[in-house]
């Protein structure tokens, strides 16, 4: 069985919703989107290296997300259990790791799990990531 397992050090940002700028082309709302895929597309050429081949068929996803914790947020709140949603932080994941190659093509994702959690006092946001075969 095949896998792949990685760590993104970064923000990671929510895909959201999209504008229309003219002419059928349509762009990213969030600044934030571009940056965290390049995170993760890094993370996955260093973690994994050029000769990474393709995982083909139905694979498992398991992302943990580490977030920093707002200063406004308090004290005894121990989980992000507000902005950003996860289901959209997966979104902007996947579609990295589609473009990245690990993956087809993130339908063939048949089962899934994300966390998100705070960072550790002095902990660098970012993610854990592993992508297994299940053919």
């Amino acid at each position: 069985m095949r896998s792949a397992h990685f760590t993104v050090i970064g923000l990671p940002a929510p895909q959201g919703s999209k504008r229309h700028v003219g002419k059928g082309v349509m762009i990213e709302m969030s600044k934030n989107v571009k940056p965290w895929r390049e995170a993760v597309k890094w993370a996955i050429r260093d973690e994994l290296g050029p000769d990474f081949e393709t995982i083909v068929g139905p694979v498992e996803v398991r992302i943990d997300f580490q977030l920093r914790k707002p200063k406004s947020s308090p004290k005894k709140r121990l989980h992000p259990d507000r902005w950003p949603d996860i289901d959209k932080l997966i979104r902007s994941t996947l579609d990295a790791i589609t473009q990245s190659s690990v993956i087809e093509d993130d339908a063939r994702v048949v089962r899934l799990s994300g966390t998100k959690s705070f960072c550790a006092a002095g902990g660098k946001p970012g993610a854990h990531i592993r992508v297994e075969s299940m053919g």
